[in-house]
């Protein structure tokens, strides 16, 4: 994408912005994961109590300030899986808050915010042999004959609340994380692994979990345009030129695939059930929609 200088500099105290964010990426307990403020040279990205992120204005140049205390780790993974991924929506790639898995040699695709079970659903998935592609992050690349998922980091972070379905097989636990309760699982014997580009067949947008039994809705075309938009990683969601350019580009995906809400009884000893659905659905209806 063109990063040429990514730097972390000595840590600094975060101070109080003299304007309010522009835009915030809010936790479902109502906290505040992430705080997006324009600068004269660009950007300033702040994950509060954690580290600020000044990118300048054509994302090439990135200084990260950790805040005091805060471990060697963190500015690296939150670089990683939280700037890197708005700054290449900025530049035009497809870049999602989703996860995506291997069912018959193509990506099936799960998307939703914080809390709807993404991590969780994917977990279930590849420690029952279809491989993961990726937890979050989800990228799409146009291909010949469509989209196709490009593979992420090989892990999956749960909440302890669905560590178990993990822990039961062994997955190795890697080193944890000082700005999240999350623990990450490594991909290896117990939880499948896909390293290979695989074909989108079909995207699915996480409900809230009401559902008594699994369901799935066909969504419009402009449901859909819509979820994908929601779902987005985007650096500067008031700047008319970037919106733009990313409506047209998400409104080719929604042309080239029809997408459905997916909700189901979020209690652990359901995902066999859920999982038999998906897969059942995904290789059908899914497959010729």
């Amino acid at each position: 994408m063109g990063v040429s200088d990514f730097t972390i500099l000595a840590p600094r105290q975060q101070g109080r912005e003299l304007d309010p964010p522009f835009y915030e990426w809010v936790f479902p307990d109502g906290s505040r994961a992430a705080q997006f403020y324009r600068m004269p040279s660009g950007y300033l990205l702040r994950f509060p109590g954690l580290a600020d992120f000044e990118v300048a204005e054509e994302g090439s140049r990135i200084s990260c300030f950790p805040a005091p205390g805060v471990d060697d780790a963190t500015p690296h993974h939150l670089f990683q899986s939280q700037v890197l991924p708005v700054l290449l929506g900025n530049r035009g790639r497809y870049v999602f808050h989703g996860g995506a898995v291997e069912i018959e040699e193509s990506a099936v695709v799960f998307l939703g915010q914080s809390g709807r079970g993404k991590s969780t659903l994917v977990a279930s998935f590849a420690s029952s042999g279809h491989r993961l592609l990726v937890d979050d992050g989800l990228m799409l690349e146009p291909c010949d004959d469509g989209f196709q998922v490009a593979p992420g980091h090989p892990s999956v972070r749960l909440w302890s609340d669905s560590e178990k379905i993990l822990s039961k097989s062994g997955v190795e636990r890697a080193a944890a994380l000082h700005f999240t309760t999350k623990t990450r699982f490594l991909a290896g014997s117990g939880l499948a692994y896909c390293d290979q580009p695989r074909p989108l067949r079909v995207a699915y947008f996480l409900g809230d979990g009401g559902a008594q039994e699994t369901v799935f809705r066909k969504l419009t075309k402009a449901e859909t345009l819509m979820g994908w938009a929601k779902n987005s990683f985007l650096l500067d969601v008031e700047d008319p030129a970037i919106v733009a350019s990313h409506f047209k580009r998400i409104a080719a995906l929604t042309d080239a695939l029809v997408g459905y809400e997916l909700d189901y009884p979020r209690r652990l000893d359901e995902l066999g059930r859920v999982r038999k659905a998906i897969v059942e659905h995904a290789t059908s209806e899914g497959a010729t929609s």
